[in-house]
């Protein structure tokens, strides 16, 4: 099965690289609660998975993690958001396409998307007849804690989120990238998660600032992936958006 394929190949790659009411403290109009699952299950921590390869959004738990996380917040350049002007999904490439350079699992015969299901779900089943198209798998949310059964006859109960929305960095200098380096954004694992869709509705395309997940738990964790992805693509952050990220580490 193509499962047991893919996830052994994401192994094997990543092994060679070594990749919402809210009160005064609440940005965003997140719940100050967690939620009733609080699950992790399979995943990991972004400071040990800085190419996205892994699955989920595990939280960071030690001193140690959390001084390596403000330090990574920390050498983000800031700037204000520009205009929104020309913004257009398309300026992005079509959605979730096989066919973006630069970016692991492309030209793999399986879109974007069901890659993602495949790398975060559990009990992943497929179409018949198919290795790629998911169709119906178990999450454990990063955003919310909670653990969702999803089935694709209620797709939109579980979205991919850019964790970096695309708009933001069309904002913060991806106006004037070419063409082929926004697809590989759009498109980067590392700036990709499968969470619950009602979430990643209310998110937007919020920064930091003014969206967090609504599970404290991994916020650090959301901030150090926010982070990564910034980094990667030189992108620079809001002035307000990097207090609240560093907040979230312990400062």
């Amino acid at each position: 099965m193509r499962a047991h394929r893919k996830k052994g190949a994401i192994a094997v790659t990543v092994a060679a690289v070594l990749v919402a009411g809210c009160d005064a403290t609440e940005p965003g109009g997140n719940s100050p609660e967690s939620g009733p699952g609080t699950t992790t299950g399979r995943a990991v921590s972004p400071l040990k998975n800085p190419d996205g390869m892994k699955p989920g959004l595990a939280p960071l738990t030690s001193e140690t993690d959390e001084a390596d996380a403000r330090k990574l917040i920390d050498g983000l350049a800031t700037k204000g958001r520009g205009p929104k002007t020309g913004y257009d999904r398309d300026e992005f490439g079509y959605a979730w396409m096989d066919t973006a350079d630069g970016v692991p699992l492309a030209r793999n015969g399986c879109d974007t998307r069901n890659d993602l299901m495949n790398r975060d779900g559990e009990d992943v089943r497929f179409r018949a007849g198919s290795d790629c198209v998911v169709v119906s798998m178990t999450l454990d949310d990063p955003y919310t804690g909670r653990t969702v059964d999803w089935r694709k006859q209620q797709a939109t109960e579980v979205q991919i989120d850019h964790v970096v929305p695309l708009s933001y960095s069309w904002q913060m200098g991806a106006a004037r990238w070419p063409e082929s380096r926004r697809k590989q954004f759009a498109n980067d694992v590392l700036n990709l998660l499968p969470v619950e869709g009602r979430a990643n509705s209310a998110k937007r395309d919020s920064g930091p600032a003014s969206w967090l997940p609504p599970n404290k738990r991994i916020r650090c964790a959301y901030a150090v992936r926010f982070a990564q992805v910034a980094e990667k693509y030189e992108l620079p952050v809001t002035a307000p958006d990097k207090v609240t990220m560093l907040a979230q580490c312990g400062e």
